[in-house]
């Protein structure tokens, strides 16, 4: 078999010319019969070895049973480069089989981390700096270029602004003469926006004189961004608010707007098609043709490259407008200031890609009589099933009598379950805690919570019995065993869950109202409730977990039928490239390490 050393594999292609050919100079080879130990634990290592061929298992024989395997490492895999820079190994790293290395020797290794920056964060275990450096040799410069991409980079157009006092017959003869649809109007310290339809509607609708004063009709609840936000940052805005302004802020200066054609004619997505053909759906059909279409918008945008956490922020905002527009066309106007739709679990929590099981619920007034309440709920849940949504497995679902409540249920039912220690009640409590209205009423919402929270603050019995379920599942490390094998690992259970509900019971603890993980995470950071770097790690280990997830997902979507009735949860080992397999296992360990942390802080014995 060859023993060439490849250059072209990460993290080795982050090293320039000079280097390389530096590093060329002083590899070796080293044989490895079956068995023989190549690194000890509690002994220096030579080096990083670099698997020509052959097969390594990092294990612990520490223990009383039979010696743990915590990964094993293949052709061009790489293993020793924590326990060189740590000065001693912690795992033995044993030759399964036959197996030829390159020796990159520490001295050097050290030599090439002082001198090159990127390739220290890749070997420091830095997962962020690692995911980046994996993300981006995967991208065209176009495609950097179309993440990064601000708002300031010459998108912002100057506004038509007039003083208050102008008449609205001025202010329409202005926008007239500069070809704009709609100005800002600044009334002392504010700014407030007038459209051509607002003129149009004030004049004809209304009946107002043309010497009014256009400051009277302008709306000051503007949406803003400041120019060096993401552009797609402002494309989520415009989803979410159903505008097609962002006014640009610099603090209270104002730096102009940013249009939605404009955003869009920078984006290859066909969003905006999606978001149009929402807002202006009027019947059911309608409406379920454009829920039909976000698989392929998911498509577009995985395939184009970016990043999952907006690729999530976009479709979250999306699959709101669409539930929310569903509940327009089916809840009777005069009912709809006496309810509030809930949102639950992953929807709830903004991090839902592919539709997953429906998780809503609803709250109604304290005595609303409507006799046809369960009949609307029922045809409501039927209806997001013909648009894609599947039913909840556990009938977490307004079509379900016992997630329809008053305010007072709602109260109860959360306080009841919080005082209860079986898996049901932590679950159902669970799914709540990441509820977020999302249409009607939303004070009816907003009562029942702080209800909620008021009766478990500085509860330390509950929050120790709520934070146990995040240890329920093992860090499947193991399973890394071989990866040849057919076996599928389930992501949620081993990756995804411990995160979210860490973090869910942390953020819970400090009446963090944020349901997002990421935005949770970055609350909690900003509060000194967690270490700024293991906050990071952990948002990343997610991003990598949801990622691997989806485009496995994806690629089953467009196949036969047998694959789709896999659990949605389930990875195919054999699927994952090296780098992937490399992201994986560097993210399981830092669930790991944030299990221990948790762990204690809560007080659970494991």
């Amino acid at each position: 078999m060859s023993a060439v050393f490849k250059m072209e594999n990460l993290p080795f292609s982050l090293l320039d010319a000079a280097e390389q050919a530096l590093l060329n100079q002083q590899l070796s080879l080293r044989h490895f019969a079956p068995g023989e130990t190549i690194i000890a634990a509690g002994q220096p290592p030579l080096g990083v070895f670099v698997i020509a061929h052959g097969r390594v298992a990092e294990r612990d024989d520490t223990a009383a049973e039979a010696a743990q395997v915590f990964v094993h490492y293949r052709d061009e895999d790489y293993f020793g480069g924590w326990s060189a820079l740590n000065g001693l190994a912690i795992h033995h790293f044993i030759a399964v089989e036959e197996t030829v290395c390159h020796l990159l020797p520490t001295a050097l290794l050290l030599e090439l981390m002082a001198s090159n920056p990127r390739f220290a964060d890749y070997f420091q275990q830095n997962l962020g700096a690692k995911r980046e450096i994996v993300d981006q040799q995967g991208q065209s410069q176009d495609m950097a270029e179309f993440m990064l991409a601000r708002i300031s980079d010459g998108l912002i157009r100057e506004p038509l602004v007039v003083e208050e006092g102008t008449s609205l017959h001025a202010a329409t003869r202005l926008m007239r003469e500069h070809k704009a649809d709609c100005l800002l109007v600044k009334r002392r310290n504010r700014y407030g926006m007038v459209t051509g339809t607002d003129l149009l509607d004030a004049v004809v609708l209304q009946g107002l004189a043309l010497e009014r004063d256009v400051a009277d009709i302008a709306s000051y609840r503007l949406i803003s961004a400041p120019p060096d936000d993401y552009l797609f940052n402002a494309l989520i805005r415009m989803t979410q608010h159903q505008i097609e302004r962002v006014v640009v802020m610099d603090q209270q200066h104002l730096v102009g707007v940013v249009e939605l054609t404009d955003v869009l004619s920078h984006f290859s997505s066909h969003s905006h098609v999606i978001g149009l053909r929402v807002e202006r759906a009027n019947s059911l059909e309608e409406l379920r043709e454009a829920a039909l279409g976000l698989n392929d918008l998911i498509r577009a945008l995985i395939s184009t490259g970016v990043k999952i956490r907006f690729t999530m922020e976009l479709l979250a905002a999306m699959n709101g407008r669409i539930i929310a527009k569903l509940f327009d066309l089916i809840i009777p106007r005069d009912m709809r200031p006496h309810v509030c739709l809930l949102v639950m679990g992953s929807e709830g929590r903004g991090e839902q890609i592919m539709k997953t099981d429906q998780d809503n619920a609803l709250l109604v007034r304290d005595g609303l009589v409507w006799p046809e309440l369960q009949d609307t709920m029922r045809r409501f849940s039927e209806t997001l099933i013909s648009f894609g949504f599947p039913p909840c497995p556990g009938n977490i679902m307004v079509s379900n009598p016992e997630w329809v409540n008053s305010i007072e249920q709602w109260a109860g039912k959360l306080t009841q379950w919080s005082q209860r220690c079986d898996g049901t009640a932590v679950m159902n409590l669970a799914i709540a805690v990441d509820s977020k209205p999302i249409a009607g009423n939303i004070a009816l919402f907003k009562v029942a919570r702080n209800a909620f929270l008021r009766s478990v603050q500085s509860n330390d019995i509950f929050f120790s019995h709520f934070a146990r379920a995040a240890l329920n599942f093992d860090t499947p490390l193991t399973l890394f065993g071989n990866l040849r094998d057919k076996e599928l690992l389930d992501i949620k259970k081993g990756g995804i869950f411990p995160i979210v509900h860490g973090v869910r019971t942390m953020a819970l603890e400090q009446r963090i109202l944020e349901t997002n993980t990421f935005k949770r995470i970055e609350a909690l950071v900003e509060m000194g409730r967690l270490e700024k770097g293991m906050g990071d790690n952990l948002g990343e280990a997610l991003s990598i977990f949801i990622q691997l997830r989806l485009a496995q997902q994806i690629e089953r979507l467009g196949r036969a039928e047998p694959d789709l009735a896999r659990s949605p949860n389930a990875l195919d080992l054999q699927k994952l490239n090296k780098l992937e397999r490399e992201l994986l296992r560097d993210a399981l360990h830092i669930v790991k390490d944030f299990k221990k942390l948790f762990a204690l802080r809560y007080h659970i014995s494991t």
